[in-house]
């Protein structure tokens, strides 16, 4: 087993300053057991932790590190947007300039707001969806992660017609009741809860690609059966972009699936992996938000010069030619790569990619929905995540949870990542 004793120590201390020794819930590594490793570096594709132990990095700071650690052409971006101020709290050139390239590749986002986190961008898409309609519900989906906001740490209720309850202590149950929840994939649900409650649903929002079940593609005909009944019903389709935006496309799944919200939400990647995040879309909706109109929302760090400069320096990047052709070429490497593994273990394992997103469930079936994901073998996939990190690949430390390439893996990386998996999973199934 690999030495991580420092990891281990500082554990211990950041135990008595934090709930769970930490500052976010997954990094904990309650879903799998063990001591969560602490890093001191990332450099490309790999992370090195403070004993020194080097990892080839499958998380990418849970996705929007498509560039890989420390890009030379980001950090100087950074450093050069520091040198001049790190916080203004009034505009800077540098917003229109991503905001004019955000657009480029989203043109149908009219108008835009920056903030400081996904989970604010989709708190503002939601209150400007129901400002816009006069209405209070809103729809989601089992397994779809939009961030913590109260609203959207809701379960479905025993049946179709049935509100939300609250998922987590401190969720007001009367709030909880605002909010629908379908099965992902299942678009008769959607028109089932459609029918129950019409004229009452302000918005549906949706992970296009759904990544906080591992990753779960789109059935046929899902994406535009939601957009017809949006339009069919006058409710706002908001796309949560937070993980596909300029992931699966430069256009995000909307160009990759040929469906368009009316408000859209991206995250970390348009500001190179630093702290941001932002909402828009059409110029109707987006025109009653403050100071234009009534819908307050307001935050000290939106647009923040060094965040605006390190996304400028990463979308200049993505629009190289052959980004995206490259990146799926590393995509379907290690696809091909694992099929001769996984064939050893037909009724055991399931792999799903879309672009350089992928998963590996511990199940045989395909996974359609969170219902499905929840099938999964954990207790396999912690003792496989556990020999993975031992053999230096670093994986999100939860069955449910997508993996991602960057485009500092080389092909090499890819073989070492098979190899370590075809270890694995010999010592796992025995």
């Amino acid at each position: 087993m690999t030495n991580r004793s420092q990891s281990e120590l500082l554990f211990e201390q950041a135990r008595r300053l934090f709930p769970g020794g930490v500052n976010s819930p997954v990094r904990a590594f309650q879903a799998v057991g063990g001591t969560p490793v602490f890093f001191r570096s990332g450099r490309g594709a790999r992370l090195t932790d403070l004993d020194g132990n080097e990892y080839l990095d499958f998380v990418g700071s849970w996705g929007p590190l498509i560039l890989g650690h420390a890009r030379p052409e980001v950090t100087a971006a950074i450093i050069e947007a520091a040198g001049r101020g790190t916080s203004f709290g009034a505009p800077s050139p540098l917003e229109t300039d991503l905001a004019e390239r955000v657009r480029e590749a989203f043109p149908h986002l009219e108008r835009m707001r920056f903030v400081s986190s996904g989970t604010e961008a989709v708190m503002g898409a939601i209150r400007l969806a129901r400002a816009y309609t006069g209405r209070d519900l809103i729809l989601k989906f089992s397994g779809c992660y939009h961030g913590h906001a109260d609203s959207l740490l809701v379960k479905a209720g025993s049946g179709a017609a049935t509100l939300g309850t609250p998922s987590s202590p401190g969720v007001p149950k009367a709030l909880a009741e605002l909010t629908l929840t379908a099965a992902y994939n299942d678009l008769a649900e959607v028109e089932d809860l459609a029918a129950a409650h019409p004229g009452r649903i302000a918005c549906l929002i949706v992970e296009p690609v759904a990544g906080n079940m591992g990753c779960v593609p789109p059935q046929p005909g899902f994406l535009s059966g939601l957009r017809e009944l949006c339009d069919r019903q006058g409710i706002v389709l908001i796309l949560d972009e937070v993980m596909t935006g300029f992931r699966v496309a430069f256009g995000g799944a909307q160009e990759l699936f040929g469906v368009r919200g009316d408000l859209v939400c991206l995250g970390k990647i348009i500001g190179g992996g630093m702290p941001v995040g932002a909402f828009g879309g059409r110029k109707e909706i987006m025109s009653i938000l403050a100071p234009e109109g009534s819908v307050y929302q307001a935050g000290t760090l939106s647009g923040n010069p060094v965040a605006m400069a390190a996304g400028i320096a990463t979308l200049k990047l993505l629009q190289e030619r052959n980004f995206y052709p490259r990146l799926e070429q590393k995509g379907r490497r290690l696809e091909q790569g694992l099929r001769p593994i996984l064939a050893h273990y037909p009724e055991r394992l399931c792999f799903q990619r879309v672009g350089s997103m992928f998963c590996l469930y511990f199940r045989s079936a395909p996974v359609r929905s969170f219902e499905e994901a929840a099938r999964s073998d954990t207790a396999a996939f912690s003792r496989f995540f556990h020999l993975m990190l031992d053999q230096g690949c670093y994986l999100p430390p939860a069955q449910f949870e997508s993996c991602f390439l960057s485009a500092a893996h080389t092909m090499e990386d890819l073989d070492a990542f098979l190899d370590a998996a075809g270890h694995s999973l010999k010592i796992v199934f025995g």
